[in-house]
């Protein structure tokens, strides 16, 4: 069946589409038999689901040829021959490069990116017709060694204290790894510095609320068993996986959407493309109102000004990025030491 093509039905805001997969039998995980058929009848199952929570967004896709054990890249501008239905904005780069990024506007879409073999779909926070301006906040909480999903839990839940305290309203997902995210919509009237600057802003007031069990340290050597605030998971150009994306990894785990009451009992190991569908179905979709009230981030700017005065100041980028105003070093701070 891998060398054979089967043609999908999928419906969609505009009525059904006929999307054509070649090689369906090819498995992409290999230790549940997981199948590129399989996959696309995940997202159909789903469908409306994603699209709402990754659609008209600049997305960039994260392709397996061989399954997830294989090779990997990155696809960001439309591969040649992309259907109608899939259309591309121009966009921005921290280089100042300006280029072509695909976006999925329904689920037809997103099975056309599985035909490219896609497995992980990594949604911009912006929108397709203004993605220079966020409307969302995100916020990464990643595990460090000796910490887990669980340890994660309570630092989600005080961050939701915090951001209701800046007038906004937060969503929490599965990373679909160890960690957790924690999105709120914002009004798209600032720019991404902008946004980066009130992440940091509401990770440090939760990082002084939880001194011992959350970190804003962005070199390893200084974050302990903490969770890590990722804080440059807000700057251009770098992306999560979206909501119901599948992951990459051996048990095909999906990065979902979950209730904040159902979060301390929750096991990310459970919600897998096996059982996502079923769940979406029994208990619907958690982020359903998620851009019903989008808030502002004046609060958490406010903030970042105080802390600002009082000598905190901006915070190590990406290294991929050009040196950026007030940044500090960027150098491992035993080596500092070393070379001081």
């Amino acid at each position: 069946m891998a060398g054979e093509a089967v043609v999908i039905t999928v419906p969609g805001p505009h009525g059904d589409r006929e999307v054509r997969l070649t090689s369906p039998g090819r498995v992409l995980w290999p230790e549940l038999g997981i199948t590129k058929l399989d996959l696309a009848n995940y997202l159909v199952a789903v469908g409306d689901a994603f699209v709402r929570a990754n659609g008209d967004r600049p997305v960039s896709l994260q392709r397996f040829p061989g399954g997830i054990d294989g090779e990997q890249f990155f696809s960001k501008n439309p591969p040649r021959g992309a259907p109608e239905f899939v259309r591309s904005v121009m966009v921005v780069y921290p280089s100042a490069r300006t280029h072509p990024q695909l976006v999925v506007d329904e689920p037809a879409a997103a099975v056309w990116a599985v035909q490219m073999n896609t497995v992980v779909f990594h949604p911009w926070p912006s929108r397709a017709e203004n993605s220079d301006n966020p409307d969302q906040l995100r916020i990464d909480l990643d595990p460090q060694p000796g910490t887990d999903f669980d340890d994660a839990i309570p630092a989600a839940i005080e961050l939701r204290a915090v951001l209701a305290e800046a007038g906004l309203d937060a969503f929490v997902k599965t990373s679909g790894n160890r960690g957790l995210h924690v999105f709120a919509p914002i009004e798209p009237t600032h720019e991404f510095l902008d946004v980066r600057h009130a992440v940091i802003a509401a990770a440090r007031e939760l990082e002084r609320r939880m001194p011992n069990e959350v970190t804003t340290a962005w070199w390893k050597e200084e974050r302990g068993e903490r969770i890590f605030v990722d804080f440059n998971q807000a700057n251009r150009d770098r992306t999560m996986a979206g909501a119901y994306s599948p992951r990459a990894l051996a048990h095909a785990p999906v990065s979902t959407p979950l209730t904040w009451d159902e979060l301390e009992s929750a096991d990310p190991r459970e919600h897998t493309i096996l059982t996502v569908p079923d769940r979406l179905a029994s208990v619907g979709d958690a982020w359903a109102s998620f851009d019903d009230e989008p808030g502002r981030i004046d609060t958490l700017l406010a903030w970042w000004q105080r802390d600002s005065e009082s000598g905190l100041g901006e915070l190590p980028f990406p290294p991929d990025y050009p040196k950026m105003p007030g940044e500090p070093p960027r150098v491992q701070p035993s080596r500092a030491r070393k070379a001081h």
